[in-house]
């Protein structure tokens, strides 16, 4: 069967980690994260049906991700069990995201804020991907991966889900959990979501972090101090910022 260049699974131009295009992505990406800080306030004043306009809209197109994925996968006949379930980490923030974007869930925000943006954020950087732009799959890497972290930033710079050292905890737990479960499947289908068995073929920060089965505790160990550090240097410190400046206005007057 012959695909189209920019839908064919076998046959297309192999992604270059760092090229123009991933650049370009990876720019594009940290300019919607900056417009969505800068215009919060904004989006915050809207009325509550337009917001929940959005987050229908963003949720949706989030579910639409995967959908369109794994008809791609069925399309060109490489769905496996071992491959093509949505396991990863990324694949399970995805669908949560979206979902916490419809039911607005605060155990559900704690749990996927700090591993889903982290894991988005590395994955972005160091993408497990094999074709390059135009392809329909370099396409749908860093939309779904763009989505998971504004979703995620969306529900605490709008909605004012707030995170705490609890939300630390609670994505700590999240991603043990859900490594604890897909490793059973990946055991039974012998397969290797969330790379729980051996790295993947392309260049990661798993490659800093030793051999199997130690970059499994280091994994750990990166994933506590990121965790901390993204709620220090993006949520405590700025807001303890914004209550100093508010108390000095409120003493000025």
């Amino acid at each position: 069967m012959a695909y189209p260049p920019w839908l064919d699974p076998y046959d297309a131009e192999p992604f270059i980690l760092f090229s123009t295009s991933h650049l370009w992505a990876i720019s594009l990406i940290a300019a919607l994260i900056i417009l969505m800080f800068l215009f919060r306030n904004w989006l915050r004043s809207l009325s509550s049906n337009i917001r929940r306009t959005i987050r229908i809209a963003l949720a949706c197109v989030m579910f639409g991700c995967e959908i369109v994925l794994q008809l791609w996968y069925v399309y060109g006949d490489v769905w496996s069990l071992q491959t093509s379930l949505p396991l990863e980490l990324c694949s399970l923030s995805l669908l949560l995201s979206a979902l916490l974007l419809l039911i607005r869930s605060r155990l559900l925000h704690s749990a996927l804020l700090f591993a889903g943006i982290a894991g988005a954020l590395m994955a972005v950087v160091t993408p497990n991907l094999g074709y390059a732009y135009a392809h329909f799959r370099f396409i749908q890497f860093f939309t779904a991966h763009a989505c998971i972290i504004l979703a995620l930033l969306y529900m605490t710079w709008v909605e004012q889900l707030r995170p705490s050292w609890r939300t630390v905890v609670g994505s700590m737990i999240f991603v043990n959990v859900a490594a604890l479960v897909v490793y059973g499947v990946d055991v039974l289908l012998d397969a290797n979501y969330m790379f729980l068995r051996h790295k993947p073929d392309t260049p990661s920060v798993l490659d800093m972090l030793g051999p199997y089965p130690l970059y499994i505790l280091g994994e750990e160990v990166l994933a506590l101090v990121m965790f901390s550090l993204m709620y220090v240097l993006l949520f405590a410190i700025p807001e303890r910022l914004n209550n100093r400046v508010k108390r000095g206005k409120s003493s000025a007057l």
